[in-house]
C-alpha cells in the first residue's frame, strides 16, 4: 500500500526540528497528498451568465494608508487602484458604479469581454467580503475566562459564563488548549454570488457550476498572531497580524493596514480556534434560546463598544454598530452557528448618505478531535450585503455563499517563528507604527515555513481542483 504523504513531509528537509513528531487531522476524503488535495483548477474562460461588477465605496484618501474595509473593496478604476493615488470623493459621486453593476447583472446577452470583466469583478467582490473578515473586538487567546459568579451578577452574564465553561470543556478543556502555542489548518472552499436584488428585480444564480473553487492555509501563533492565504479562481488574497498590526494584500489594491485595534480573523472562530472563540464571548450576554437546524441552542450576544467602533472608522466611513452572536448547542456544548452584522454609514462630499449592512451567517459541522481538541471540519456561510440610501428605489441586496472543508489541522508546528508573521515590505502605515528597517528587510527573505507554503500555493494554481460542497 502506498504510504500517504502529509504536508510536513515536504518541509522535513527545511524544518529545524526534523526528529519531532508531527500531528495532523486528516479528512477521510483526503487524497494521497495535500499537494493534490489543495490544487486549484482553471476556470472555464467562457464564464458568462450571472456576474456582478464591484460596487463602489467612495472613500477619500488621506495622506495615510487606506485601511482595510470590511466590505467590498473600491474599484481600481478612476484612481482607486493599488497605488492608492487619487481622491475618489472628488472624481466620482458616491455609488456611481452601482448603475454599471446592476446593468451588467441584468444584461441578457453580454459580450465575451463584458462577461470576463463581470466574472473578474464578481470574484473580487466575493474575496473582498468573504476572504478575510475580522472579528468585532480585540481579544487575546491568552486571556483567562472569567470565573463563574452568581452573586451580584445579572443572570444574562452568569448564564453566558456557565455556557462558555461548558463550551471550553466540550472542546477539549482549558489545560489542553493552553498547551497549544501555534496551529496550522489547510482547507478547500467554494464561493458563489447566488442572488442580486434591486428595487425592481431579483436575479438568482441557479447554476452551482459557476462557483469559484479554491483553498486556503491558516497559521496561528501566540500571542495574537495569524496569517491566512486564499487562492480562488486564479486570484490570491493574503492577510495577517503580527500582534500589533493587521494587514491585507489583494492583487488589485496591494497591501493595506486595518484601522483600529488588533482583532482575530473570523475564519479562526469558525470552529478552528476554540480558545480564542471562548475569549471573544467572555463579555457576552445570554439572550435566550433558539432551534438551529434541528438543534436547541443557547444564544450569546456581543455588542462592540462605541470606542472600538470610533477607532475603526475613518473619514466619511463611520461604523455604526457591529454585533456578534454565537449559538451553542445545548446537547454537545459546542458552537454550531455564528452570526455577525455590521452597519457602515458613508457620507459623500455631495451630501448623499449611503449605508452598507453586511451580515454573515455561518454553520459549523463535522466536529472531530485533533489531539483531544474538537475542530469543525466543514461549514457553510451565507453573506448578505445590503446597500441602501435616502432614496428607496436605490437599494441593492447581494447574497453570497461559501462552503469549506478542512483537510489538515496541526498543533505546535516545529520551526514556526515570529518571522513568519512580519507584514509585507511595501506596507506603509499612517498610525505612527513604524517597523525597524532590519525587520522590514526580513520580509523579503525566504523564511523557512512561510516561503514553503507560499511557494506551494503558487505552484498549485495550474493544477486541478474539485471542492466538495
Amino acid at each position: 500500500m502506498e504510504k500517504k504523504q502529509g504536508f510536513f513531509s515536504a518541509l522535513r528537509g527545511l524544518s529545524p526540528s526534523r526528529s519531532r513528531a508531527r500531528s495532523r487531522s486528516v479528512s477521510p476524503a483526503r487524497s494521497s497528498s495535500p499537494m493534490k488535495a489543495l490544487s486549484w483548477g482553471k476556470k472555464n474562460s467562457s464564464g458568462g451568465g450571472y456576474c456582478l461588477s464591484q460596487p463602489e465605496l467612495s472613500i477619500g484618501r488621506s495622506g495615510s494608508l487606506r485601511p482595510v474595509m470590511e466590505g467590498p473593496d473600491p474599484d481600481e478604476e478612476g484612481g482607486v487602484g493599488g497605488g492608492g493615488e487619487g481622491n475618489v470623493g472628488d472624481s466620482k459621486r458616491l455609488g456611481s458604479g452601482l448603475g454599471h453593476w446592476v446593468k451588467g447583472q441584468l444584461s441578457r446577452a453580454p459580450s465575451v469581454a463584458a462577461t470576463a470583466v463581470c466574472r473578474r469583478n464578481d470574484l473580487r467582490l466575493l474575496l473582498g467580503v468573504m476572504g478575510a473578515p475580522l472579528a468585532p473586538i480585540h481579544v487575546s487567546s491568552s486571556d483567562p475566562l472569567p470565573h463563574l459568579s452568581i452573586k451580584n451578577t445579572p443572570i444574562e452574564t452568569s448564564s453566558a459564563q456557565y455556557i462558555l465553561q461548558q463550551y471550553t470543556a466540550a472542546s477539549g478543556g482549558q489545560k489542553l488548549q493552553s498547551s497549544v502555542k501555534n496551529a496550522y489548518a489547510m482547507g478547500k472552499l467554494k464561493m458563489i454570488t447566488s442572488e442580486l436584488e434591486t428595487a425592481s428585480r431579483t436575479v438568482r444564480n441557479r447554476n452551482p457550476s459557476k462557483a469559484e473553487s479554491g483553498g486556503f492555509v491558516l497559521w496561528q501563533m501566540d500571542p495574537d498572531m495569524w496569517y491566512v492565504e486564499l487562492s480562488v479562481g486564479g486570484n490570491k488574497v493574503r492577510a495577517g497580524c503580527n500582534g500589533k498590526l493587521v494587514w491585507r494584500h489583494t492583487p488589485w489594491l496591494g497591501s493595506h493596514s486595518a484601522k483600529g485595534p488588533v482583532r482575530p480573523l473570523r475564519r479562526g472562530l469558525q470552529g478552528l480556534d476554540p480558545r480564542t472563540t471562548a475569549a471573544m464571548f467572555a463579555e457576552a450576554k445570554c439572550i435566550g434560546e433558539k432551534n438551529v437546524n434541528g438543534e436547541d441552542c443557547f444564544i450569546l450576544k456581543l455588542c462592540t463598544d462605541p470606542e472600538t467602533l470610533k477607532a475603526r472608522s475613518e473619514g466619511p466611513a463611520e461604523i455604526i454598530r457591529h454585533v456578534l452572536s454565537g449559538y451553542f448547542s445545548q446537547k454537545t456544548g459546542l458552537l454550531v452557528h455564528i452570526e455577525d452584522s455590521h452597519l457602515t454609514r458613508i457620507q459623500s462630499n455631495g451630501g448623499d448618505t449611503v449605508f452598507w449592512e453586511t451580515t454573515y451567517n455561518s454553520s459549523l459541522d463535522d466536529y472531530r478531535q485533533v489531539e483531544g481538541i474538537m475542530i469543525a471540519h466543514s461549514g457553510h456561510s451565507v453573506v448578505t450585503l445590503f446597500r441602501f440610501g435616502e432614496e428607496a428605489m436605490s437599494h441593492t441586496r447581494t447574497k453570497m455563499e461559501e462552503s469549506w472543508t478542512i483537510e489538515e489541522v496541526a498543533f505546535n508546528v516545529p520551526g514556526l517563528s515570529l518571522d513568519c508573521f512580519i507584514p509585507p515590505a511595501d506596507l506603509k502605515t499612517g498610525s505612527g507604527i513604524e517597523y525597524p528597517q532590519e525587520e522590514r528587510g526580513k520580509s523579503n527573505n525566504a523564511v523557512v515555513l512561510t516561503a514553503a507554503h507560499r511557494a506551494k500555493v503558487a505552484a498549485l494554481e495550474n493544477g486541478s481542483f474539485e471542492a466538495n460542497r
